[in-house]
């Protein structure tokens, strides 16, 4: 019976050639079988030609065709050493093409670095990218603005968190991308058809339509455009070239850790998907434009797998979704004023709620229902400050409601996390940890295996209450959590970290890797989630505050260490000047880089507009020829459909964004295997990606013998692989160990040692545990107890410093531990004496901020 994969890109490697007249641009895919090229015309100063011939070349033909381009480009014929072909750059894609006052420029990536592995399905980040001139020196008409502009446009980063993928659409959740694998049959042979009929196929004359049983189907799907920041970029070719030249682009975070349960691998990843409406800098960007889209809106989707199963078919995979994003109402701050929280302004009444109806009719089309609000605004102020959007937003929601039935109502939950926070009673996060448990159950999660033979013999009370909608194939998130504070930043990072956690229990227990869908504290598994989150967290907080978090979820638990206050009082006084004086000309940037802002021969620059209100509110500029009602507020089919999500649903619509096409079964478009594997390569275990990420035996999990290897066991601070301050690596910390003891001054004198270590002993024994904790302390006895000796000394020698010691020391082995003690007791006494320095400083700092 034929199956359904996701089709792979053949444009993997690029390389650009140039003439005189032309750029050629020639791609293949990894195994550099297959090749396309692009034809560029460099002779038009301000317009783009692209030729496309769909044809689909060999190695040996692309090769030939080459060296014909470059006999033919020569100025003499027959001349030795003056090619007329030039190799401009190598790349591994194709950012786009933009224009600014003079020709087109392309922009390709010139450097990738893998982040994670879904299915076998790669994400890659951009690591370098490279910005071409097209039209050659003859025939360009310089502008003097172009330069700035260009400066302009490449402040936007493209180096700092964007990723891409061959083959996995990351705008769409892994619901929706494993849900469209699953088409029925019938179907997929109706859309065959018709993608036959209505687009030209290169591989039509190849017989690999008609190969019966043996063929495969392949599955492409439009991307949510939304989360998508190089659209405008690609949009001026995306009609002239083959898809596989178009590759889409997300802004926001990508992380993957491996879980090792028993030695079985389980990869956690978290991805972040930026919205490219109404993007911008924080108080640049605040509540939502006329169509809905709501400033610093972010999906976050964290997704579950078994790695020891690579495909979509046979593999266990779930995952949740939940999104944060600015209140949907017009408000805003005026930062003229110079204070650290400028009075909020609602800009412009809305008493039919328009523009919230505009955003929650995107999310439930996008998410089905029920939507959920949580909103962490104070409720209790002297002066009124934040409660104005509360207010606004309870008016908003309410009106709605009315014209909704009452099953597929719009939640609002109100939770002032501040006045938790400072509470002595009560524990925020315990409080949290509650509420998250409800949340959880109402819009349950995606699985896409039915539930366990175990859970249904010894089914937990709490499992049986999971909402969501449960299938024959596993189960389905319908609804979202949307959770938002006035920033979007530090409470509610923390708020979707304990939402997540609670989450992460469901997918675990519904995968039968757990007895009981509940998570604790202070282990490995929820250590190396809490670090995913914190990376994703400081990640969205630099690109829309300007600066990492300054509350954490330790600051909430209330275990920071004392040098994270200093730490905070810097990431303010950061955010407060990225705010003050650079979030201009990143809003410049990102308007440029979107296409939100078009530069024009003979209309103002984008430096001269004082502000850019008119650029993202369109209905400014032109009023819309058509008015939604006021009370049927939901998009033409959305109810019919909920709770499930219309863009999910399997109707004539949503298979209009599909393209399928049948393979033969070992085709390379869709044969994953041969992509991961790499078979035709050389490989080693140092690049190995599975091996270089993050896992939790080897950070996490202590490295004391006989310690219980599983990572639910509760840790106390001293056990664990990876230190509460947060080091990022003991692998890198044990190789420093190495080369300082290696390279380490001669040790002090016996009597300077011992003094040391008894000022030092009562203090500052916890620090020496979680500094040295591969190794056991060790007291040095007479020679007759040799085997106390022996236990304590052989194994963290070998681990720490790599030392193979006999089962029995000898004395010029003792001799060598007592060295090393020595020497971990110098750097002790150092390591306290830059403490008191760090706390003197510390003191100033704080006497700096109450002046």
């Amino acid at each position: 019976m034929p199956t359904a994969a996701p089709i792979i890109s053949s444009v993997q490697k690029l390389v650009l050639y140039e003439t005189r007249a032309r750029y050629f641009l020639v791609g293949s895919n990894h195994a550099e079988t297959k090749y396309r090229v692009l034809k560029i015309d460099r002779t038009e100063p301000k317009d783009l030609v692209i030729i496309d011939d769909k044809h689909v070349y060999t190695q040996q033909e692309v090769r030939e065709l080459l060296g014909r381009l470059d006999l033919g480009n020569r100025t003499k014929m027959g001349q030795k050493g003056s090619s007329g072909l030039f190799r401009a750059v190598s790349a591994f894609g194709v950012v786009g093409f933009v224009r600014f006052l003079e020709g087109y420029y392309i922009i390709l990536i010139t450097k990738r670095r893998k982040m994670a592995d879904i299915g076998g399905h790669a994400i890659y980040k951009i690591e370098d990218t490279n910005m071409i001139y097209i039209p050659n020196d003859s025939v360009r008409v310089t502008h003097p603005d172009e330069a700035r502009y260009l400066r302009i446009f490449q402040n936007v980063d493209l180096s700092s968190n964007f990723y891409f993928s061959y083959s996995y659409d990351l705008s769409h959740s892994l619901q929706y991308n494993l849900t469209v694998l699953r088409m029925p049959l019938e179907m997929l042979k109706t859309e065959t058809a018709q993608t036959r009929q209505e687009s030209f196929d290169i591989f039509e004359d190849e017989g690999l339509i008609t190969q019966g049983g043996s063929g495969v189907f392949g599955i492409c799907s439009e991307p949510y455009m939304k989360y998508v920041w190089n659209g405008e970029l690609l949009d001026i070719i995306k009609n002239t070239v083959h898809r596989d030249w178009l590759l889409y682009i997300i802004h926001g975070f990508c992380g993957q850790s491996k879980l090792l349960i028993y030695g079985r691998p389980v990869y956690v990843t978290l991805i972040a998907r930026r919205s490219s409406k109404f993007a911008g800098t924080r108080f640049l960007k605040r509540g939502a434009n006329c169509e809905g889209d709501v400033a610093n809106e972010v999906e976050t989707e964290q997704i579950l797998c078994d790695a020891s199963v690579m495909s979509f078919t046979a593999g266990s995979y779930s995952s949740y979704v939940q999104v944060r994003g600015s209140v949907p109402l017009y408000w805003s701050q005026d930062i003229s004023t110079m204070m650290p929280k400028p009075p909020i302004t609602l800009d412009q009444a809305d008493p039919f709620a328009h523009i919230a109806a505009l955003h929650f009719d995107q999310m439930l089309q996008r998410f089905g229902s029920p939507i959920i609000i949580l909103n962490l605004v104070k409720e209790r102020e002297k002066r009124k400050h934040e409660r104005i959007l509360s207010e606004e937003l309870v008016a908003a929601v309410t009106y709605l409601n009315q014209f909704l039935p009452p099953e597929h109502s719009i939640v609002y939950i109100p939770w002032d996390m501040a006045k938790y926070t400072k509470s002595k009673l009560c524990n925020v996060l315990d409080r949290l940890n509650v509420l998250a448990e409800s949340l959880v159950k109402k819009t349950g999660f995606f699985v896409n295996r039915p539930d366990s033979y175990c859970s249904i013999l010894r089914p937990d009370e709490k499992w049986n209450e999971l909402g969501g909608c449960v299938v024959p194939t596993g189960r389905l998130q319908t609804g979202v959590l949307r959770t938002n504070c006035v920033d979007c930043l530090d409470r509610t990072n923390t708020a979707q970290f304990m939402v997540g956690k609670c989450a992460l229990a469901y997918q675990l227990y519904s995968l039968g890797l757990i007895d009981k869908p509940n998570l604790q504290f202070d282990t490995d598994a929820v250590r190396l989630f809490e670090e995913l989150y914190e990376d994703h967290g400081d990640t969205l907080s630099l690109q829309y505050g300007g600066s990492q978090l300054v509350h954490r979820v330790k600051t909430y638990r209330k275990i920071a260490p004392w040098t994270q206050h200093s730490k905070d009082i810097m990431q303010t006084l950061s955010r407060y000047y990225s705010n003050a004086f650079s979030d201009a000309d990143r809003q410049d940037s990102i308007n440029l880089f979107l296409g939100v802002f078009h530069p024009t021969e003979g209309k103002p620059h984008l430096w001269e507009l004082p502000i850019d209100f008119y650029l993202h509110h369109k209905n400014t500029m032109r009023l819309s020829q058509t008015r939604r009602s006021y009370t049927d507020w939901l998009t033409p089919g959305v109810i019919n459909h909920l709770p499930l999500p219309y863009d999910e649903v399997t109707c004539v619509e949503n298979r209009k964004k599909l393209i399928v096409k049948k393979f033969h079964k070992y085709e390379e478009e869709i044969d994953i295997h041969s992509e991961f594997f790499r078979p035709y390569e050389l490989s080693s275990f140092d690049d190995t990606f599975c091996l270089a990420m993050t896992s939790s035996a080897r950070d996490f999990m202590p490295k004391n013998v006989g310690i219980d290897p599983s990572p639910f066991t509760v840790r106390k601070p001293d056990e664990t692989g990876k230190s509460v301050l947060g080091n990022k690596s003991n692998r890198e910390e044990t190789v420093l160990q190495r080369k300082t003891a290696a390279s380490a001054p001669p040790p002090p004198n016996e009597e300077a040692v011992s003094s040391s270590s008894e000022d030092d002993s009562g203090t500052d024994r916890e620090d020496e545990g979680s500094v040295s904790q591969r190794s056991t302390p060790v007291k040095m006895t007479d020679s007759g107890d040799s085997t106390k000796v022996t236990e304590n000394l052989v194994q963290p020698m070998k681990d720490v410093y790599g030392i193979n010691l006999s089962d029995v020391p000898s004395e010029e082995d003792l001799s060598i531990y007592t060295r090393f003690v020595q020497l971990g007791q110098h750097q002790h006494r150092q390591d306290k004496s830059n403490q008191q320095h760090c706390s003197k400083h510390l003191d100033g700092v704080i006497k700096l901020q109450h002046l």
